[in-house]
């Protein structure tokens, strides 16, 4: 056999062997995730991982999602098979998927061993910084053979991601606290993707030391901390009326200051592209802040 005829013979083997390893790629748990063909019928267990899909180019491969994947608004069309703490099983495997988006915080770390004895093809996913966004949408475009569309996505948001530390970088430090809801009580700890945020504008979060990743606090522990901002997450855009609380405690530096602020969950919470735009608001409020110390520099 000539040289040349085996080369010919040997190249589908060598684009098999090229295409498979491009639809395999190491989850945020580092398990390896492969398929044999490019997945075409997708389920999200994540608000998040609904857009991070969409955002790799995947969202025409999507078949289910769970509540509130409201963004972009095609997900709204996409039929829901529960909540992400209370996922159908039933209704998932009907789906027929062949990969399953699982949030590991937020579903529960025993959900992807469930769905794996399903025989089902699960990529874990755990943002625990800015930047682990951008590689989870290339994955995921890897994943669904939409590559290019997710090479995009994921370089204009680390662009944008590298502006606001530029522009944010050497700035005096303001402690802050995120008020994730009133009651209870909840904030977040320094391994949690909005603590990243809260650093990446020269902010220090009150609560970093905490052990839990969403912890739950009370007003004499915020208190004690004498954070320089407050900022409450509450519903929606709106601002939540029990921010105002916060007034009665006048020595309070935020209260202070005049410092609480209100920012929309969907853009500081979800671990989507649209986070970024959370954080300009939050680098925002801090400069605001900064701004306000100077004026009166006692504490």
């Amino acid at each position: 056999m000539s040289r040349l005829k085996l080369i010919i013979l040997l190249i589908p083997a060598f684009l098999s062997l090229e295409l498979r390893a491009g639809m395999a790629v190491y989850d945020d748990l580092g398990h390896l995730v492969e398929l044999e063909q490019p997945a075409s019928r997708i389920v999200s267990l994540a608000p998040h991982l609904t857009e991070m899909a969409f955002a790799a180019g995947a969202g025409d491969k999507l078949v289910g999602v769970v509540s509130y994947s409201d963004y972009p608004p095609a997900a709204l069309e996409i039929p829901i098979i529960g909540s992400y703490n209370n996922i159908n099983d039933e209704s998932l495997v009907a789906l027929q998927p062949d990969l399953v988006l699982v949030w590991n915080s937020g579903n529960g770390p025993d959900l992807a061993q469930r769905l794996r004895g399903l025989q089902l093809t699960v990529f874990v996913n755990e943002p625990k910084r800015l930047p682990d966004i951008a590689r989870s949408i290339k994955n995921i475009g890897m994943l669904a053979d939409t590559l290019p569309l997710a090479e995009k996505a994921s370089a204009e948001f680390l662009d944008r991601y590298q502006v606001l530390v530029e522009s944010n970088s050497g700035k005096a430090p303001v402690s802050a606290f995120i008020e994730l809801w009133h009651e209870p009580m909840m904030t977040v700890n320094g391994t949690h993707i909005i603590s990243d945020s809260i650093e990446l504008c020269g902010g220090i979060n009150i609560f970093a030391d905490a052990l839990p990743l969403v912890p739950r606090i009370n007003v004499e522990s915020v208190v004690r901390r004498d954070p320089d901002v407050i900022i409450a997450t509450g519903m929606a855009d709106e601002r939540p009326e029990w921010l105002d609380e916060w007034l009665i405690w006048e020595d309070v530096s935020a209260v202070k200051s005049n410092s609480l602020h209100s920012i929309n969950p969907d853009l500081i919470s979800r671990h989507s592209p649209r986070i970024l735009q959370g954080v300009e608001r939050l680098c925002g409020f801090f400069d605001r802040a900064r701004e306000s110390s100077v004026s009166n520099p006692i504490k």
